[in-house]
């Protein structure tokens, strides 16, 4: 077993150093650009504004990172460009840290309705017609606005915002690349602290005290899982713990300047049974295979399908039965972690630059262990390009 097993969580921390010197965050000038390209896209669209209620799109436009709650707090962003932010009047001093004193705040008190005052920004920008809606805002601001809006049609925002976010800038690539190395160094270490006995629990904590440790955020998530339970995708629930043997499974992540980071390994606890070195050998190859697919304007689905017909060539499948591949090959990914577009059948987007995605064609063997290899890549002018690079071996999983 190479690089599994042989040391310990306090061994391991201690070694961690950190160096963020190389990260550059998101700058206003960028969210410029990026306003600046939804307002041509309403312009195309016919859409006279953009309402954004406390999401990752209200984040990557204007730089205001907010919660979701029953108040409305979030952003109008007309066809020309002005911005014009939504807030209760309690918490306007709060806006105004991230977004300073120039930033157009329209208030709201705890008596009057939010929506009213969406409208009646509408009517004083004399805007009328067609309004896109956040496709992350609630239920209740969707039927709030409806009711204020009623001489306008409200449409998913999607034309715009997933228009914008699915093509990364370089930048925006270099803070994923930043977090995904982190990711992967936690990955390596947390096989080294794996021995007999260990819970699926303690190594979850030591993955997010290094992930810490390197400066990213606390692990976004974290599944750890051993033997049988690694056939189960997201992991099951309650504490496992390791027997000589074991396939492992690791799919975690963290974040750098809000961008995500998100790779699993596979991997055996001791000698591999054939069965298990095939298995992964073909999950490795499929993966391969599904990277080898996406080149610039090929449809998404085809990316899925090149991992699929590995699988379905080995006797796995069809489709989306098990044993084989039960979900999508892969997902966008940026400031959330699942964002547009998918690597999945039907979808005829065409591949295009910018475009990040997982690439993870798990297989799921009913009865027996499962095996998820997931490393992102983007597409560049001239087609894809890892984040990192597939894992090596599942004894070596990291190398010699």
């Amino acid at each position: 077993m190479i690089g599994i097993g042989g040391s310990n969580a306090a061994t391991e921390l201690a070694a961690i150093s950190k160096d963020l010197s190389h990260v550059r965050p998101i700058t206003e000038g960028e969210r410029q650009q990026r306003r600046q390209q939804a307002a041509q896209l309403m312009q195309q669209n016919g859409i006279a504004a953009l309402v954004l209620s406390a999401s990752a799109s209200l984040y990557y436009f204007t730089g205001l990172s907010w919660y979701q709650s029953e108040r409305l707090v979030g952003a109008v962003l007309t066809a020309d460009g002005k911005l014009i932010f939504v807030s209760p009047a309690f918490e306007e001093s709060k806006l105004r840290e991230t977004l300073g004193d120039q930033a157009l705040i329209r208030l709201w008190e705890e008596d009057e309705s939010p929506y009213a005052l969406v409208a009646a920004i509408l009517a004083d920008e004399k805007l009328s017609g067609t309004i896109a809606l956040d496709e992350a805002a609630p239920f209740f601001i969707a039927d709030g606005l409806r009711q204020a809006l009623s001489s306008y049609q409200i449409v998913n925002a999607m034309a715009v915002t997933a228009a914008c976010r699915m093509h990364k800038s370089d930048n925006e690539i270099s803070l994923m690349q930043a977090a995904k190395n982190i990711t992967l160094e936690v990955h390596k270490r947390a096989a080294r602290i794996l021995r007999e006995g260990i819970s699926s629990f303690e190594v979850a904590d030591f993955i997010n005290q290094a992930h810490r440790a390197y400066g990213g955020s606390s692990s976004t998530f974290c599944i750890v899982s051993f033997g049988l339970p690694t056939s189960i995708p997201h992991g099951p629930d309650g504490v496992q713990y390791l027997k000589e043997g074991d396939m492992v499974l690791i799919d975690t992540g963290c974040m750098i300047e809000r961008y995500h980071s998100d790779i699993t390994r596979s991997y055996v606890f001791g000698e591999p049974t054939a069965r298990q070195r095939s298995m992964w050998n073909l999950e490795k190859e499929a993966q391969a295979a599904a990277f080898d697919a996406a080149q610039i304007g090929v449809p998404c689905e085809e990316v899925d399908l090149a991992a699929r017909r590995v699988l379905e060539a080995a006797g796995l499948g069809p489709g989306y039965k098990t044993p084989g591949l039960p979900h999508r090959t892969g997902h966008g990914i940026g400031l959330d972690i699942h964002e547009w577009t998918y690597l999945v059948k039907g979808n005829k987007t065409p591949l295009a630059k910018g475009m990040c995605f997982s690439n993870e064609p798990m297989i799921c063997l009913d009865g027996e262990f499962g095996i998820r290899l997931e490393d992102h890549f983007y597409m560049a002018e001239t087609g894809p390009r890892w984040f990192t690079e597939q894992s090596h071996a599942v004894d070596a999983p990291f190398g010699g």
